[in-house]
């Protein structure tokens, strides 16, 4: 039986078709979904950084959406996690895009890097969301999948101390968009990407 998650949330992933993921995106998404088959073959726990350069925007829509899709999925024992080669902030339209898709977003700190509650689901424990680096005393230091998702940050860190898998799936920066009239339609879109890529990856899960 699935998790009860916010309305707004669960029709969204209903919305979301994976048909439309191509073959070549769905064979690098493989190596996170053959990962994630031999912990739960292994009966492991399941920790998943997901890492960008300033941990601002894309790991921060990886790291949600994964830990969205494992409880809508009813896939147990997943711990997601964002950091980067930098610690800046997470950028506010991040926030405000996941808050139009049906999360509930809290500050819990103010500052220059605030720490924010993401919910999904009124009964399970929300995603800590704010911007650290990857080997911050708040992440794992063992037994996780180091997940790339920008290209600087792949290239920059050819090396993660402590995982136990590294594999790339990057995407497109919505920064490109700031200041701009497509700011608003950047954020979605590239947000709905990865729903839908993470979406398709907890599908293909053997529970």
């Amino acid at each position: 039986m699935k998790n009860t998650l916010f309305e707004t949330i669960s029709k969204t992933i209903k919305s979301l078709d994976i048909n439309t993921i191509s073959e070549e995106r769905k064979d690098i998404l493989k190596p996170l979904i053959d990962y994630l088959n031999e912990k739960i073959e292994r009966e492991e726990p399941i920790r998943l950084n997901f890492i960008c350069t300033h941990n601002s925007r894309r790991s921060h829509l990886s790291q949600i959406w994964a830990q969205t899709m494992a409880a809508y999925f009813n896939i147990p024992n997943v711990s997601c996690y964002s950091g980067g080669t930098e610690a800046t902030a997470m950028f506010p339209k991040v926030g405000e895009t996941l808050m139009n898709q049906g999360f509930k977003i809290t500050k819990l700190s103010e500052g220059n890097n605030p720490v924010y509650s993401v919910k999904y689901s009124q009964n399970e424990p929300a995603v800590i969301a704010f911007s650290k680096t990857y080997g911050d005393t708040f992440n794992p230091t063992s037994e996780y999948a180091a997940i790339m998702t920008c290209s600087s940050a792949d290239e920059g860190c050819p090396m993660v101390f402590g995982c136990d898998k590294r594999m790339a799936i990057t995407y497109e920066d919505p920064k490109k968009s700031d200041g701009t009239s497509h700011q608003t339609e950047t954020y979605l879109n590239r947000s709905l990407q990865i729903a839908t890529e993470m979406k398709f990856v907890f599908s293909k899960l053997i529970c």
